[in-house]
C-alpha cells in the first residue's frame, strides 16, 4: 500500500492502513491535554472519502468533563458533516501495553460506526489489537433505534 496523501490540512488514506492509522493516533496524542492523569491518548479516524481526523483526550479538574481521544476524534468528524467511518486507531504512548476504548467511547463507537469496523488499539510498543466495533459493544440492541 503506498503512502497517505496529504489533503487540506488532513491525512488521506483510501484503504486504511492500521500501522499507519496507529502511527496517526500516535501523533495525536502529542496534542493531549492531560495534567491530571498523565496519561496522553490519541484517536486517528478514517471517513470512506480517505481523510482522517484525529483526536486527543482533554481533561478537567472535573474527572467527568474529560474528553477521550475517541469521542474527540468523532466529535470532530460528526462536526465536519461526517457521519460514515471506516476504521478507528487509538494509542496510548506511555502505556506498556494496548489500552482499549472506555464505556463512554464504546458507546459513541456503537452510535456511530458499523458493528463490523475494525478499532485498533496500540500501547508505546509496536504491537496492536484488533477488535470491531461488534466486538467491544456485544448486544448492542439500541444500535437499530435511529431513524436517520
Amino acid at each position: 500500500m503506498g503512502k497517505p496523501k496529504q489533503r487540506g490540512g488532513c491525512l488521506s488514506m483510501r484503504k486504511p492502513d492500521p500501522e499507519e492509522l496507529i502511527s496517526r493516533a500516535r501523533e495525536a496524542a502529542g496534542n493531549s491535554y492531560s495534567p491530571y492523569s498523565l496519561f496522553p491518548v490519541g484517536a486517528a479516524l478514517v471517513c470512506p472519502d480517505g481523510i482522517v481526523i484525529t483526536g486527543a483526550n482533554v481533561e478537567n479538574r472535573s474527572y467527568g468533563l474529560a474528553c477521550c481521544a475517541e469521542r474527540s476524534a468523532i466529535f470532530a468528524a460528526v462536526s465536519q458533516g461526517k457521519r460514515e467511518f471506516q476504521a478507528i486507531a487509538v494509542c496510548c504512548p506511555k502505556s506498556d501495553v494496548p489500552v482499549s476504548p472506555c464505556g463512554a467511547c464504546r458507546q459513541v463507537l456503537g452510535e456511530f460506526c458499523p458493528p463490523d469496523m475494525p478499532v485498533y488499539f496500540a500501547g508505546k510498543g509496536s504491537d496492536y489489537i484488533t477488535a470491531s466495533v461488534g466486538e467491544l459493544l456485544p448486544h448492542d440492541s439500541l444500535h437499530n433505534l435511529k431513524k436517520a
